[in-house]
């Protein structure tokens, strides 16, 4: 195929996974039953230790009798956005969407979200609601890990980034030619910490993306999985830290320099840093970031004022008799 021209209405799903022995089965199954005709699968096995590349080998027939392409790119492991990169360069849909490997797709997903793009070809983008469900049951939980926000909104990036909508990696599906002209190389910037951010924010501060108001994308409630497994001090602080590189990197693959915009990221990571510091006792810390928040916007006086009452009312008599007057003074009272 000629670089970058992508078979018209074909969707490309790529998906990562690691030692998803127990749960990829599911996740292949409902691509295969999906209603949307053109289709192809690029799983990249993270160097997984378990019968994974089995079970993936496994449904190399099934895909072929259903008609969709379907590829398994065998990587060692390192992390989720590295095995995307091992299959990026294999895409050659008009659509991309990148599911979990433990979550699932209603059969209407693709076909409806298709339909959107095709209908609106103002939109280089589209995404869904989800549903949470248990992986051991397959029964439906309220329990939902992100805000859906306003679902009225196009323009996604600070919502994102800020937490107050869903980056949740199913639901959103791009044009492969919008996406590959932010990632000519098809190499999204490698991290620890999942690929979303890579995916996403770059694309949703050049264009807007509105929101199919149905469920088709179920979101696997799983012990033991990436983002619910409990980590150290110490891989925690990592964590945050790589954040903040990634986020200066897409940042700069924005081309983000004006100032309104460095000192709301500047105030993203004060206050993350702010948040960490207190989880672990760190008051000095806690104090310095609460100081940058102030400096770039993030909190008026008297918030900061309310964090810092509150980050040092942790023990005996502080705690039971200065703080619930607090609390009765000041709540409600700074924004």
């Amino acid at each position: 195929m000629e670089e970058n021209k992508f078979c018209t209405g074909k969707v490309s799903v790529v998906t990562p996974v690691y030692n998803g022995e127990f749960h990829l089965a599911k996740m292949l199954d409902s691509v295969l039953a999906q209603t949307y005709a053109d289709m192809e699968m690029i799983l990249v096995d993270d160097g997984s230790s378990d019968g994974t590349l089995t079970v993936a080998e496994s449904y190399r027939e099934k895909f072929a009798v259903r008609g969709y392409g379907y590829r398994i790119v065998e990587a060692e492991h390192r992390n989720a956005s590295a095995a995307v990169n091992r299959g990026l360069p294999y895409v050659t849909g008009e659509y991309l969407i990148w599911p979990d490997s433990d979550d699932l797709l209603k059969p209407e997903s693709v076909e409806k979200r298709v339909e959107f793009l095709r209908t609106h070809p103002e939109y280089s983008c589209v995404r869904s609601l989800s549903w949470y469900f248990h992986a051991e049951t397959g029964e439906e939980s309220g329990e939902a890990d992100e805000q859906q926000g306003d679902l009225e909104k196009e323009e996604l990036f600070w919502d994102i980034l800020e937490s107050r909508t869903f980056v949740c990696c199913g639901c959103y599906m791009l044009k492969s030619e919008a996406f590959f002209a932010i990632y000519p190389g098809r190499q999204i910037p490698e991290y620890g910490v999942g690929q979303n951010f890579q995916m996403l924010l770059p694309f949703m501060y050049r264009h807007k993306c509105p929101t199919i108001r149905e469920k088709l994308y179920g979101v696997s409630i799983r012990e033991g999985s990436h983002s619910r497994t409990m980590l150290t001090r110490e891989q925690e602080e990592k964590k945050y830290s790589d954040y903040e590189r990634l986020v200066d990197e897409i940042a700069e693959i924005c081309q983000i320099e004006d100032k309104a915009s460095t000192d709301r990221i500047t105030c993203w990571k004060a206050r993350r840093r702010y948040r960490i510091s207190l989880k672990y006792g760190c008051k000095r810390e806690a104090g310095a970031a609460l100081r940058q928040l102030r400096k770039c916007g993030g909190f008026s006086a008297g918030e900061m004022m309310k964090e810092i009452i509150w980050a040092y009312c942790v023990n005996g008599w502080v705690k039971e008799k200065v703080y619930p007057i607090y609390r009765k003074v000041f709540a409600n009272k700074t924004k």
